[in-house]
């Protein structure tokens, strides 16, 4: 390095001068530094030591104190403020996971220059528009975001912002401070008796509705995703788009910004209001066409805007729409409490560890959103899922030209208490994995699949009987393939694998037709023999004596002294030699390892 460079090392709470024997160097760090002859010219160097390490997790916008703690009792952390995209990317490639908040553009390039390193991104709040969510799903990475820590926060600023727009607050305080005393020119208006149409009834928007009832405003929504029976239980009317246009004395806004909601306040939408309506905007600046708002507002359809939030952030010194008298505007405050931020910051922290632990997270934003208590009911169910796929498609003779799977799910829950997303995406992972280098997760199986031409349909079987078990068994059959192991085939000609949950275990309960009983733990040898005494005994001794631990053995019949298929649950992999002895035993007639 030039001596003319000024240099600071980038590791998580790790400075030069403590770097010993007892604080050593994590497996991957940054130096950043100047060159004083080029100022404006900033390097960044990585560098790995080959230690083994934790993962470690770039911080690349402000967290609060209470979540870096979090991580750093896991992983190794990087804060490095204030990145270029360049500077991102070179980073990247030595990093496990990225938190970021708003003003981090997270594209396809960095996730290509995380050559297949970066597990999850974690946004910190709420939207995730400044995250590529298709690039992200293609690489494998897991997005997870912070939903409910700001609600109130955002909630609150939205109702904040209201009260002041209506009463003229900043204008009247900007006046006052200029040495001016008009109180004629201020007047205001109420707010009780006035409706407020909610346009995205999600967290923040309900929040907002049940705290704009309590100030005496007859609240009604807009949501085609909401529910009407939530709705109606905080006070609130559904209503189509036309009609909340139509009637609305103030509008809130509380959508994501989509393909579907940008600019969706624009010129067309601002003559179908009522003359002198009130805006406010906590959620995405882009789902209002501001030029279009600037219009609305000097012709006098909308009397005043209050807005947290812009298309550009910051908007330019001399933008038309935050230097017009009648609008109100503040820096995109609404998660900016001290409360909030604390809260964000524990929420992305155990999202981003719980996900790098390789836990279900129940705030994946491109991967199955299942609520956190479903989670953990399906949590062995998933297991039983993956295993299957394993086993399924490892018994196919040439497992790449595996093209249709049919999956079974019997239950005595209907439809709508049941969501398989979840199952289907570890199946998937299942049936690929095995036969492949693709890393499968729960956030790309799809894509994955449709990539490799998978198609997998799916089947319920509704069983009678009370729903407290969510599924009673999952079946997998794989059709117009021949086996390596002829008896996995069933009586309609595909392979067939189902599995149950015993006690919380996964377990492999059907072959082809053939009945068994094992625990999907380690590896399984299934065997097809004559049904006679002494069989278990024969190869559990050819087991022993090679050293192969048993911890299960189950053998199906279909009837005495005809055939049976055994299934050996081993704990360690078998060598050659010893499969080899297995098979030669005079009554196997086929046998085969399956590695879970």
């Amino acid at each position: 390095m030039s001596t003319s460079a000024a240099s600071t090392l980038r590791t998580p709470s790790l400075k030069l001068s403590s770097l010993s024997s007892r604080n050593p160097l994590p497996s991957a760090f940054s130096v950043s530094f100047n060159d004083k002859r080029a100022p404006s010219r900033r390097y960044v160097i990585v560098a790995c030591t080959g230690l083994p390490s934790k993962p470690t997790v770039l911080v690349a916008e402000k967290l609060g104190e209470a979540g870096l703690d979090l991580l750093k009792e896991f992983a190794n952390v990087d804060c490095a403020y204030n990145l270029s995209p360049e500077e991102l990317c070179t980073k990247i490639s030595l990093c496990d996971a990225l938190i970021v908040r708003s003003g981090t553009k997270v594209n396809r390039q960095v996730f290509e220059s995380s050559s297949g390193r970066l597990k999850v991104v974690g946004r910190a709040g709420v939207g995730i528009d400044n995250v590529d969510l298709s690039a992200a799903t293609e690489f494998g990475c897991l997005v997870v975001n912070a939903p409910t820590a700001n609600t109130v926060a955002a909630a609150e600023h939205g109702i904040a912002l209201m009260a002041a727009m209506a009463r003229n607050v900043a204008q009247a305080d900007a006046s006052i401070k200029a040495g001016k005393w008009q109180r004629n020119k201020y007047v205001g208006v109420s707010l009780v008796g006035k409706t407020l149409v909610v346009l995205g009834f999600g967290k923040v928007g309900s929040e907002v509705a049940r705290r704009a009832k309590g100030l005496g405003m007859h609240v009604i929504a807009h949501d085609p995703y909401a529910a009407a029976d939530r709705a109606r239980a905080i006070g609130v009317e559904l209503v189509g788009f036309e009609e909340a246009l139509a009637t609305a004395d103030f509008i809130s806004l509380h959508m994501p910004l989509t393909s579907a909601t940008s600019k969706m306040l624009n010129d067309e939408t601002f003559v179908k209001m009522k003359k002198g309506v009130r805006i406010i905007n906590v959620a995405r600046g882009g789902v209002i066409d501001e030029e279009a708002l600037v219009r609305a507002l000097d012709s006098g359809i909308v009397a005043q805007a209050a807005l947290d939030v812009f298309t550009v952030e910051p908007p330019s010194k001399d933008s038309k729409l935050v230097q017009h008298e009648n609008v109100t505007v503040t820096p995109h405050l609404g998660a900016s409490t001290m409360e909030a931020q604390e809260g964000v910051a524990i929420e992305i922290a155990e999202a981003v560890v719980g996900a790098l632990k390789g836990e279900l997270a129940a705030t994946a934003v491109n991967a199955p959103m299942v609520p956190a208590e479903v989670l953990t009911e399906l949590k062995p169910y998933v297991v039983l899922a993956e295993k299957l796929g394993r086993l399924a498609v490892q018994l196919a003779t040439g497992g790449s030209g595996v093209k249709s799977v049919k999956v079974t799910y019997a239950s005595s829950r209907t439809p709508d208490d049941l969501d398989t997303r979840l199952l289907r995406a570890m199946i998937i992972k299942g049936l690929i994995e095995p036969i492949s280098s693709v890393f499968v997760n729960l956030v790309n199986a799809d894509y994955t699949a449709k990539q490799r031409g998978l198609r997998i349909a799916e089947e319920r079987i509704l069983l009678d009987g009370s729903p407290e078990n969510p599924l009673e068994f999952i079946q997998v059959h794989i059709a117009n393939v021949e086996s390596k192991f002829a008896s996995a085939i069933s009586d309609s000609g595909e392979i067939k694998v189902e599995g149950q949950v015993k006690d919380g275990v996964p377990h492999l309960t059907k072959v082809g037709s053939f009945e068994v009983d094992v625990s999907l733990e380690g590896s399984i040898i299934l065997c097809r023999q004559v049904d006679q005494p002494g069989m278990i005994g024969k190869v559990g001794s050819v087991l022993g004596e090679e050293n192969v631990n048993v911890s299960f053995m189950s053998v199906g019949r279909i009837a005495p002294r005809k055939q049976a298929v055994m299934a050996i649950g081993v704990d360690e992999q078998p060598s050659r030699e010893t499969l080899k002895k297995i098979g030669n035993i005079p009554a196997i007639e086929e046998f085969v390892f399956l590695k879970l």
